[in-house]
């Protein structure tokens, strides 16, 4: 069976015997699309040692072994939705990103029982249309999350219901690091682990699913109420409907 060549790559936890590389053939139809995957990945956390920017980081490192090209989106400066035009350069940025990527990856610490607040900051700054462009609908998504005690899910579950808001295709996989501080040297890189092996699970997975859907995203997302509402010069009224589709975004966010 054919391997993935690391070629230097540094992946000293993963067993190249086993990396097996991603079969674009038997995923992504005849005539699609070329280029690697596009993958955004978010970080929820600011701060200088992070683990979950550790953590996004083997993601990434796991992600290029795959055959995609990434961006890590760094959120330091972004202003808080509603304290800042979207004309700051920090907002535009992570728009731009999100409408060049494929793929997501999200990535926060739990704290109190729950993403961070610089996670969610990022997403709420995501519009979920510009004009005819949605930046996140029909998109994968990959979710981690890490922990300072006992595993748990409490973040990936909120991160799954976002993604859900945001009309992602959250894959079924995810990964749940507990007593994060453990699990990593002091060069900031993850230990050889059961929890290490279900990043790579989680990342090749991420790929795959990016693959079989980017070219017939466009297909999974179209909604008879989106075509109902754009009949709006054809029927008298239908303004009204259309105006009810587009609202329900305003009051998801509560706005």
């Amino acid at each position: 069976m054919t391997q993935i060549t690391l070629n230097g790559r540094d992946l000293p936890n993963a067993d190249p015997d086993l990396l097996e590389p991603i079969d674009h053939d038997a995923l992504a139809p005849a005539g699609g699309r070329t280029h690697p995957p596009r993958v955004l990945l978010l970080c929820g956390s600011l701060r200088d040692r992070s683990y979950s920017r550790f953590l996004l980081q083997e993601a990434e490192r796991l992600l290029q072994a795959f055959g995609a090209e990434t961006r890590i989106y760094d959120p330091s400066g972004l202003p808080l939705p509603d304290d800042g035009e979207a004309s700051h350069p920090k907002v535009q940025e992570l728009r731009d990103l999100s409408v060049w990527s494929e793929a997501h990856v999200w990535c926060s610490p739990e704290r109190h029982g729950a993403m961070t607040g610089v996670l969610k900051s990022q997403i709420d700054w995501i519009p979920l249309s510009t004009g005819a462009i949605r930046p996140t609908q029909g998109k994968t998504l990959a979710l981690m999350q890490v922990s300072g005690g006992s595993q748990s899910f409490n973040a990936l579950n909120q991160m799954r219901v976002l993604g859900r808001w945001m009309r992602m295709v959250t894959i079924p996989n995810q990964s749940s690091v507990p007593k994060a501080y453990t699990e990593f040297d002091e060069a900031g890189r993850m230990k050889p682990s059961p929890l290490y092996d279900r990043v790579v699970d989680v990342m090749e997975e991420l790929v795959k699913f990016t693959l079989l859907t980017r070219d017939r995203s466009d297909y999974l997302v179209d909604r008879y109420s989106e075509r109902k509402a754009r009949r709006t010069d054809q029927t008298p009224g239908a303004a009204s409907a259309a105006e009810a589709v587009s609202g329900q975004a305003g009051m998801a966010r509560g706005e």
